[in-house]
């Protein structure tokens, strides 16, 4: 018999399904079985930074049972994830196991003549897949494992030799620092301050309704006598540039203008009609796949992969941790069989469509997300193990990947311009769908909704029904929302797809910043560790030097560079800035004052930061030890129940709801604002 090992029960589960009857047994170790500890850094720097490995507290058992298993058996197959974590989960099994000899910062496999130590990567948990790969065994990728090391050392370094450094300086000893998540705490704390910095301006745009025997349709004001009214400006930020239109229309113009238009004559002066091909986007990754699923589900990032996990678990979806386009050949031509037979030969493109991989290391997992099987109606059963949530981000993957294999679609533009006798020029754009194509699945409400011709000639005299005048603002640039932050980290190759999740949660989770609706903004606590760290350790939190260290790591995942000399490259410079900064006595307050007085001294509140969120205590501490809970109240909501103020409250897994100041003797709660407002 042999023995298959990884990491979770559920997959475990499903292996045994898919070999019910033949000679193996499936063990799972529940994830990690030997880590750094957490109580020390345990990097050795005088020993080329030899990582203290050791068995993980409550894993002792796992490890007991593992060992019993291995004596049992003579042929060891580890099955692990094919990614980075999960190569390093199957090395040190194997090491715990007696199959190989460390010698930091080289390892060799040393596995008895008697025993035998396989193994196997796969994308999907499916019969074919992984009889394939039982069929074809590997060998342990030990620059994988090397690459894996090296990201979770340099991760140690920052994080635990950075960390004492705020608390000194903030006197608050549950802060922390990372090497990629206080860049992406940074992207939110500029984009904030650019917010701040940004000049609002407001503006008037006119719009006029048209009409022409049963045809009826809105135009935008763009020009008079050939000068446009509307000026494009582009601001330089810090993850990129951001570009904006303002019209140059002010209050006193519009009315002038308006009046000159309601005794204007019009007629069509141009009809242009274009007849464009829209192909489908790609199948998705890791990051478009938590992006997606915010913006179409709301689920938050760490939520979606926790679902996508458990359907790779179950054998629905191929392996979610990605940043490749590719489908694998088998699954495109049985994509086009299927798309054949539900939707007829018209949706089916003459040749299969392939995606080029956008990222210049696209790591390990060589395929995009996709269903593992072409028949969505299966998901829907009542008997399927499945939640509603896991049904709706499996039909999402289902439809993204098939559509992909569909032909494109064909939508006609017609641009249409309309001049006054006065010189003035209104524009529109009307869309038509010729033929759906991919869009009947992936959006028809699209389809839908631009179905009706228009039918209009140039010289064409139009009647002008109303114009309407409305008073806009200028925008500044948006803050993030969970889905762009994740794409702008993606663009900047800051973090790889197994770190969105976790990085973006932490920040959220450690209170350095907090959501607004669906928008993060930082919290004072996180300015002030982003600025001092950002300031202190230019370089370090810097894009490019972000980027450039997540390039060196794939580079010894390709054995293209040498794990200690990039280790040596990083900690030379910032040991010397590290010990320049230990020495200083910088002290940095993130105490807020709010109009509020200590009901025991009289002395002001301040909203202070605990490990715990926000809370409010008294100026005068440690005389006064007062303290309350800090709460945000919704301007203009009352509780229904007993007509006090509504809070802004979270769950334990940072889940936003709404409930009543005066919990607990008011125990309403609600996850949506659809209250009476405040008389």
């Amino acid at each position: 018999m042999a023995l298959i090992i990884v990491e979770s029960p559920t997959k475990a589960r499903t292996f045994n399904r898919i070999l019910k009857g033949k000679d193996y047994f499936v063990f799972a170790t529940f994830g990690h079985i030997r880590d750094l500890p957490k109580n020390k850094i345990a990097i050795d720097y005088k020993k080329q930074f030899k990582p203290g490995y050791q068995i993980i507290a409550n894993k002792y058992k796992v490890v007991t049972e593992l060992k019993r298993l291995a004596e049992k058996n003579t042929e060891i197959i580890l099955a692990t994830d094919l990614d980075r974590e999960g190569e390093a989960i199957s090395y040190h099994i194997a090491y715990l196991l007696g199959l190989v000899e460390e010698n930091w910062p080289e390892s060799v496999l040393k596995v008895p003549k008697k025993m035998s130590l396989k193994r196997i990567v796969f994308h999907e948990i499916t019969t074919n897949a992984l009889m394939e790969a039982l069929k074809n065994p590997q060998e342990l990728r030990m620059n994988l494992v090397k690459a894996q090391q090296a990201r979770r050392i340099l991760d140690r370094i920052v994080g635990y030799e950075l960390s004492p450094l705020l608390w000194k300086t903030m006197g608050k000893k549950w802060l922390s620092a990372g090497r990629v998540q206080t860049v992406a705490l940074r992207l939110v704390v500029e984009r904030e301050k650019e917010i701040k910095a940004f000049k609002l301006e407001k503006y008037f745009q006119i719009y006029g309704l048209f009409n022409k025997e049963s045809v009826e349709f809105k135009a935008k004001l763009i020009k008079k006598d050939d000068v446009a009214y509307e000026e494009t400006i582009k601001l330089s930020l810090f993850d990129g540039n951001y570009q904006y239109t303002k019209n140059k229309i002010d209050n006193g113009l519009s009315e002038a203008i308006s009046n000159d238009l309601n005794q204007d004559k019009y007629k069509i002066s141009a009809v242009k009609e274009d007849i464009t091909p829209r192909y489908p986007p790609p199948p998705l990754i890791t990051s478009s796949l938590q992006q997606d699923a915010f913006n179409k589900l709301g689920f938050s990032s760490r939520m979606t992969m926790k679902l996508a996990q458990n359907l790779y678990e179950q054998g629905l979806i191929t392996y979610h941790r990605t940043d490749s386009f590719n489908l694998s050949t088998q699954f495109v031509f049985k994509a086009r069989d299927y798309i054949l037979e539900k939707y007829g030969k018209e949706y089916v493109p003459e040749k299969p469509r392939g995606f080029k991989t956008k990222s210049k290391n696209a790591q390990e997992a060589h395929e995009a997300i996709r269903p593992t099987k072409l028949n969505y109606e299966f998901v829907t059963k009542k008997e399927t193990k499945l939640t509603h949530n896991h049904k709706r981000l499996y039909q999402l993957i289902f439809n993204r990947a098939v559509s992909t294999q569909m032909k494109e679609a064909s939508v006609k533009t017609v641009k249409i311009d309309v001049l006054s006798n006065k010189n003035y020029l209104f524009q529109s754009e009307w869309h038509q769908v010729m033929f759906d194509g991919f869009l009947k699945l992936l959006n028809p409400d699209f389809v839908k909704n631009h179905q009706t011709a228009i039918s209009l000639n140039a010289d064409d005299p139009i009647v002008l029904k109303n114009i309407n005048s409305e008073e806009l603002e200028t925008r500044p640039p948006p803050r993030y929302t969970e889905a762009s932050l994740i794409k702008s980290l993606e663009e900047k190759e800051i973090g790889r797809p197994s770190t969105y999740a976790p990085i973006v949660s932490l920040i959220q989770d450690k209170n350095y910043i907090e959501k607004e609706m669906r928008y993060f903004k930082p919290t004072k606590l996180g300015e002030a560790i982003s600025d001092y760290l950002s300031q202190s350790f230019s370089q370090l939190f810097d894009l490019n030097f972000t980027a450039e260290m997540e390039n060196s790591l794939d580079k010894i995942a390709n054995n293209e560079k040498d794990m200690i000399q990039l280790l040596t490259e990083f900690y030379t410079p910032f040991e010397k800035i590290l010990e320049e900064k230990k020495a200083e006595n910088k002290t940095i307050d993130v105490e807020e004052e709010i109009d509020e007085k200590c009901p025991r001294c009289q002395g002001k509140l301040v909203v202070r930061y605990s490990k715990f969120g926000k809370f409010l205590g008294c100026a005068n501490y440690p005389t006064c030890k007062f303290t309350k809970p800090f709460l945000k109240f919704v301007v203009g909501q009352i509780c229904p129940k007993d007509g006090g103020r509504l809070t802004v409250r979270f769950t334990k897994s940072r889940k936003r709801f709404y409930g009543c100041e005066n919990w607990p003797k008011c125990d309403y709660s609600a996850w949506k604002l659809n209250f009476q407002k405040k008389e």
